[in-house]
């Protein structure tokens, strides 16, 4: 098993392809990073995060050195405390209710209420389960379609995480479902959660950006996807949604703050999407919207 990080190194730039390339010459650091992130900040400022995890303290004079030659700011170098993780997680992660769907730990496996829908998620996997507006709102979302006799013949789940949406979907529906990821570590969440869960058999993880894989070319059209993604790439996805997503099919958007909603509303307007429903958790918008028939 990879030793947990002890130290980070953190960053802030601006331009998605300046923090691409920040993040690529960060891996080739010594001693070398265990992982780098490269992330928008979700607050409009047009900055990205650029931040590297390493078991040992990093050279600092090389993180400079990339700084500068990056148009960054300087990096903050943190070492992390110790902790337990996992027991962290336990004990903050409580279950929660959204609709029929009740996510928990599988630590509070015996708290699952008499005839609500389990989603269970690892506590070592447990980020992204409905704890966050975003997740709280999609899953709402497919409860209420659901309550209204929707039934969706076939499913996406697009940038899944802990594949907690694909997994709702196909535990109240007999039918396929595609989770996807882009990042390698986030399909192995899915997998294992899949697995726990007892949906393999019908709840399918990819590895791709977007729509782009051979699997959900050919499982298409959807008549259901879920987004629980970002403003930028889900206003990028819009064209590839519309021609993913069956007449008549829906979407469900969500990883949006809620003053960015006008602005991925009409990209999916001019894509041939309009509007069943907007809701608002907290500071996120979750978008439930239909394709044109």
């Amino acid at each position: 098993m990879t030793d947990m990080p002890t130290w980070t190194a953190l960053t802030t730039l601006e331009g998605k392809t300046n923090a691409d390339a920040l993040g690529e010459a960060m891996e080739a650091l010594t001693p070398e990073p265990t992982g780098v992130g490269v992330f928008e900040l979700e607050d409009d400022s047009g900055l990205w995060e650029v931040g590297g995890y390493f078991t040992e303290e990093p050279d600092r004079a090389g993180l400079a050195l990339l700084s500068a030659m990056h148009g960054a700011r300087d990096f903050v170098v943190s070492e992390l405390p110790e902790v337990d993780w996992v027991a962290h997680v336990k004990r903050e992660l409580q279950p929660v209710e959204a609709g029929r769907f009740f996510v928990y730990g599988a630590h509070d496996a015996d708290r699952l209420p008499q005839g609500k829908v389990g989603l269970k998620i690892e506590a070592s996997m447990a980020f992204g389960t409905g704890h966050h507006g975003t997740t709280l709102g999609c899953l709402l979302a497919l409860d209420r379609i659901a309550n209204q006799g929707v039934v969706a013949r076939n499913v996406a789940d697009i940038g899944a995480g802990t594949a907690v949406l694909a997994m709702a979907a196909a535990k109240i529906w007999p039918n396929p479902v595609i989770a996807s990821d882009i990042d390698e570590v986030a399909c192995d969440v899915a997998r294992a959660n899949v697995h726990a869960n007892g949906v393999e058999d019908r709840v399918h993880v990819v590895e791709a950006a977007g729509f782009d894989h051979p699997d959900l070319k050919s499982a298409s059209p959807f008549d259901l996807v879920f987004a629980n993604i970002l403003k930028g790439p889900l206003i990028s996805l819009a064209q590839d949604m519309s021609e993913s997503v069956a007449p008549g099919g829906r979407a469900i958007l969500s990883g949006i703050l809620n003053p960015q909603a006008d602005e991925v509303i009409a990209a999916y307007d001019a894509a041939g999407f309009s509007v069943d429903r907007r809701d608002e958790h907290g500071d996120w918008t979750t978008l439930t919207l239909l394709r044109s028939a």
